[in-house]
């Protein structure tokens, strides 16, 4: 996927791997989650737009605490595409998803038991994303918090553009 083809990398403060394809050795769906973090004073209503004419579909809006829009490619009427992404359009920001990779990335232990977790849950919730979602939050949020201390600011706002595996 090549976002810089479609969107003006001046407009693009940071852009980010994140979900279970970014964290080695994980168990994931063949989904590439991406965070998109453009600068504060573009229209990310207008970039959605521009993304759709790349094939996204936009699949939520929501303002709180600020403007973000999820976006997906690769879903089709017979099931995924050769290629599926999530992409979270916002603004910058101390994103957990960030913290939450990296803390995985550097605990094996952790990223294990959160392979067991998905797969315990994803047959209890087979037909239920958002139940499949719900469940996870918890873990996810004990881990994303210790890595927030220990990780502490690492993923405030600078200037540049930053592209992150």
């Amino acid at each position: 996927m090549r976002i810089l083809q479609f969107i003006r990398a001046r407009s693009i403060y940071r852009i980010s791997h994140i979900g279970s394809t970014a964290v080695p050795g994980l168990r994931a769906k063949p989904i590439v989650d991406i965070l998109l973090e453009t600068r504060e004073d573009v229209d990310r209503i207008r970039v959605a737009r521009t993304l759709e004419t790349a094939g996204f579909l936009q699949m939520s809006l929501t303002h709180c605490p600020d403007l973000r829009i999820s976006m997906n490619k690769g879903y089709t009427p017979d099931g995924f595409a050769e290629k599926v992404y999530h992409l979270h359009l916002r603004q910058p920001g101390d994103w957990g998803e960030l913290y939450f990779r990296d803390y995985l990335r550097a605990h094996p232990d952790a990223a294990r038991a959160y392979g067991e977790l998905k797969d315990r849950l994803g047959e209890e919730y087979r037909h239920d994303r958002d139940g499949y979602t719900q469940a996870k939050t918890a873990f996810v949020q004990y881990y994303t918090e210790k890595a927030r201390t220990l990780y502490n600011g690492r993923y405030r706002p600078e200037k540049g553009v930053e592209i992150c595996g």
